[in-house]
């Protein structure tokens, strides 16, 4: 019998008992990814875990192991499918034995042990670091920008099972622009970020509004494009009249410097 895909109740707590762990081996962590979305408002139900853990002495699979070898732990790994990787893929048993768990995903929450310049994933300063409901994440501007950089990945994939998320990146974007919006968030407060990661993001949002271009006034809302020409503030007619009379005179004056060269 299965039992279906997480719960945003059981996502959380997964990500919390991580949180937790790390803690207690004095490491710090955010989340990002759909976790993090959902806990700005993103009506989308995730149904796995993205966790950053900042740290320079531990990889990521010694971070997995970390989690895997406490006693106890409801944290388990298994091969990765992917032909030739030696790297595992970690998983929470949600319910049932852990045997019946491995060989049915449904029943387990997926964990992603990430660390900061992994698909150049920022590292976010500890005194950056929001917490909601109790729980470090990301700010929401670099999370918007590292899920458009998902968006430009999956719909560039050559697999067609990637390709098909882009669609769910899209409906993302669409639900958390206004949130930030409304949060008054912008890329300028968020100087912290390296230039390389903003000048891409730049880049990615003019590609977006290629596609998405009804979406083009809550990117300049936040700072990651410039305000369109088309709806800068018109000249006021005293100014745009000074203007006309300031082209009339040098165009006089033209003609009267013209006359002087003639022989």
């Amino acid at each position: 019998m299965s039992y279906g895909s997480p719960t945003k109740q059981e996502v959380l707590n997964v990500a919390r008992e991580a949180i937790s762990v790390f803690s207690s081996h004095g490491l710090s962590c955010y989340l990002v990814g759909g976790v993090a979305c959902a806990l700005f408002g993103n009506s989308r139900n995730p149904n796995d875990v993205d966790l950053v853990v900042l740290t320079s002495l531990y990889g990521q699979e010694s971070l997995k192991r970390l989690l895997v070898d406490r006693p106890g732990s409801k944290f388990y790994l298994v091969p990765a499918c992917t032909p030739g990787a030696t790297y595992k893929v970690l998983w929470y048993r949600l319910r049932g034995s852990l045997l019946y768990s491995r060989s049915r995903a449904l029943d387990s929450c997926k964990v992603d042990i990430l660390i900061p310049g992994i698909m150049n994933i920022p590292s976010v300063p500890r005194d950056k670091i929001l917490h909601i409901d109790s729980l470090p994440v990301m700010p929401i501007i670099p999370l918007i920008l590292l899920k458009l950089q998902a968006w430009e990945d999956h719909r560039n994939s050559d697999k067609s099972y990637y390709r098909e998320k882009q669609w769910t990146d899209v409906a993302d974007l669409e639900r958390m622009l206004p949130i930030a919006v409304r949060q008054g968030a912008s890329l300028a407060k968020d100087a912290w970020l390296p230039r390389t990661f903003v000048s891409a993001a730049k880049t990615r949002v003019e590609n977006y509004l290629m596609v998405y271009s009804g979406q083009a006034s809550m990117w300049e809302a936040i700072g990651a494009r410039p305000v369109a020409q088309s709806r800068r503030r018109a000249p006021t007619p005293a100014k745009a009249r000074t203007r006309r009379e300031a082209r009339t005179s040098m165009d006089e004056l033209g003609g009267i410097f013209a006359g002087s060269l003639r022989f």
